[in-house]
């Protein structure tokens, strides 16, 4: 298996897959480095913007036909309510992107989830404790934009933790047996 050299930094399209990335995290240990952040590819993204514009354009439709029966007052505040509503769905999915993160460190893997606004999980392993990454990734898009899920099993009662969607599963699994070979010769 060749080596990465994760001595250098490096981001990407969207910053979905950084290497050594200036990044701290809430439960950073003292003498730990990140040495890999990953998001959801970015092309993942593209049904909810879909869902957006396809949703701004029935309303402007329908707000195009109600304004004949409504005031001008009523007209505007129904154009706001539509903006305001497709704007939050907007708002709410790209906050759930940009926090749902995977984060490799030189001591341990992090998976933070963030499902709405006021619900987030921190799922952790550390490295010594993982037995077994699975990748799956499968259908056209996953292989021609190389991106899939990873599964991490960790020994004992540990959770098991999982990036989905994340961009170079195959380079992620490199750095995570990289990272855990450099710990057992360290030990």
């Amino acid at each position: 298996m060749k080596l990465m050299d994760i001595n250098k930094t490096s981001h990407n399209f969207l910053h979905t897959f950084c290497i050594r990335p200036a990044f701290h995290f809430q439960t950073q240990a003292d003498g730990e480095e990140v040495i890999l952040v990953v998001r959801g590819h970015p092309i993942t993204q593209i049904w909810w913007l879909i869902n957006s514009v396809i949703l701004l354009t029935v309303l402007l439709v329908a707000d195009y036909f109600f304004s004949m029966l409504l005031n001008p007052f009523q007209s505007l505040f129904t154009y706001i309510f539509s903006f305001i509503m497709v704007g939050a769905y907007v708002w709410l999915n790209i906050l759930i992107w940009f926090f749902n993160v995977g984060i490799i460190t030189n001591k341990r893997v992090v998976d933070i989830d963030f499902q709405g606004v006021i619900y987030k999980e921190i799922t952790e392993a550390r490295l010594e404790r993982i037995q077994d990454i699975t990748v799956k990734a499968g259908g056209f898009a996953e292989s021609f934009f190389n991106f899939g899920n990873i599964f991490i099993q960790t020994a004992g009662t540990e959770a098991n933790i999982e990036y989905g969607d994340v961009p170079y599963p195959d380079t992620i699994i490199k750095i995570i047996h990289q990272l855990t070979e450099q710990k057992q010769n360290n030990q």
